[in-house]
């Protein structure tokens, strides 16, 4: 038999509220309580990787290159120690397609995960900011009692380091993203010249940095809540198998507070509350999943995993979990839709790993003059003449030489330079014979083969046409 919903299940009114908004509209501000567990404790371990990562990342080198750089400004793109100019622009938007894919196929089936785990929101405003709240000001209540009590020395140190801490680490976090954008280079320019030299980049980390004071100082889980398209979006994106933060009504229902002495006979759910005043957007998760609020922080399921503990109860009254399985009564377990998805998430990954891989990193476009004619030589062989422009997406400078690769009895002059050198993330161009002997010739049209040589490596090869007389 099918467990009884509670109440919530069908009434839905609660979704027609925020609960960081009263009934006039005005601000709700929320004070969680400070989250421990297991889960808790791995999201620290998780967030401290990925923010190690996130500052390193503008000054880790791969053959010389930042390991990730955004330039929108001068549309120069580098991944991996791998420059992207806007002739790979096929590979970026085939990347971003792959890139929305993903999301979506991943959120349908382990639903906002990312969100609790990896979101940069939540590690910051979580990790960090909040920690230091609980550090400075203490838990819950302590943090309310002292918002609400007079200005004395006691409050005005506590806020005061507090949000200078919060200023030192957005500037931080500001100086940071504009080197994923900018490269630590012009970053270190930035901050050690004249601030007068550089009106324009000093701008931009004030904006940043009263930016990221404002969200997490101020802004907060709103965010999350009405700021964030994919918060928004995961409302479509997720059904009634997709893995979420769920709360068990089979088992917890009927509600009802645990008295002493006393035969019980509701559910396991004692209506403590714990995971109401856990949450960091201020939900109730006993309302149901798929609430648009809810990050999957695996706060609830922490703390009411420790007063199951506390009454001798099986943990897992909140837990990660489908609604499907929730109403049918049954245990998690991997469908064949999660191995579907799964495989074509790893799929992606691998095509786009595959591009990148793939992806030569220098790049040649032959084209014959326009207006030349082919041209017959005095020794029976006949010339064409080319333009050739070679883009150099690597970071080191490099000779170059050309040859005929089909037909192999083909030769290349340049015209006015012996040699062609290309520059370091740069593009040369040249003008060249190319001559090929009657006999290789069997139509009007043939198709050549010119070959990129860099000391004696091939390094890039371009295919063009080849006019000669009609035979």
């Amino acid at each position: 038999m099918n467990p009884v919903a509670p109440k919530s299940a069908t009434d839905e009114s609660f979704r027609d509220s925020i609960s960081t908004i009263d009934a006039e509209g005005k601000r709700v501000w929320l004070y969680p309580k400070k989250p421990s567990g297991k889960l808790y404790s791995a999201r620290k371990w998780v967030s401290y990787g990925l923010l190690a990562l996130l500052f390193a990342g503008p000054w880790l080198r791969i053959h010389e290159l930042p390991v990730l750089m955004l330039n929108v400004v001068e549309r120069k793109f580098i991944i991996m120690g791998q420059i992207f100019w806007p002739q790979d622009f096929f590979i970026l938007l085939l990347g971003f397609m792959a890139f929305v894919l993903f999301i979506i196929l991943f959120t349908v089936v382990y639903g906002r995960i990312f969100c609790g785990w990896v979101c940069p929101q939540t590690i910051f405003l979580e990790m960090v900011f909040r920690r230091i709240e609980y550090w400075l000001e203490g838990d819950a209540p302590q943090q309310k009692a002292l918002d609400k009590a007079a200005w004395s020395w006691n409050k005005i140190w506590r806020k005061t380091t507090k949000h200078a801490l919060f200023l030192l680490i957005s500037f931080l976090i500001a100086n940071t993203f504009l080197a994923y954008i900018i490269g630590t280079e012009a970053l270190v320019k930035i901050i050690t010249a004249s601030p007068l030299e550089h009106l324009g980049g000093l701008s931009s980390m004030v904006i940043f940095t009263g930016l990221f004071y404002a969200v997490f100082a101020r802004f907060r889980e709103q965010v999350c809540t009405i700021a964030c398209p994919y918060g928004r979006l995961q409302g479509v994106m997720l059904d009634r198998n997709t893995i979420t933060v769920a709360y068990d009504y089979g088992r917890g229902e009927p509600r009802e507070k645990l008295r002493k002495n006393q035969e019980r006979t509701a559910g396991d759910c004692i209506d403590c509350k714990q995971c109401v005043q856990v949450c960091p957007t201020g939900i109730d998760i006993r309302n149901g999943a798929q609430q648009m609020e809810c990050i999957n922080c695996t706060a609830c399921i922490d703390v009411c995993n420790s007063i199951m503990d506390l009454i001798n109860k099986p943990q897992g009254l909140i837990r990660y979990d489908s609604e499907a399985h929730i109403e049918a009564g049954t245990k998690f377990r991997v469908t064949a839709r999660i191995k579907a998805y799964t495989a074509v998430l790893v799929l992606l990954v691998g095509v786009m790993a595959g591009l990148l891989l793939t992806r030569s990193n220098v790049e040649a476009t032959v084209l014959r003059t326009p207006g030349q004619l082919f041209q017959k030589t005095e020794r029976g062989s006949v010339t064409n003449l080319y333009n050739i422009s070679v883009i150099n997406k690597t970071n080191r400078a490099m000779p170059i030489e050309l040859r005929v690769l089909e037909p192999a009895n083909g030769t290349v002059q340049l015209v006015s330079q012996n040699t062609l050198k290309l520059p370091a993330q740069g593009m040369v161009e040249g003008v060249f014979f190319a001559e090929l002997p009657t006999s290789a010739l069997t139509k009007t049209s043939s198709k050549i083969r010119i070959g990129v040589y860099s000391g004696g490596r091939l390094i890039t090869e371009e295919e063009t046409k080849f006019l000669g007389p009609s035979l």
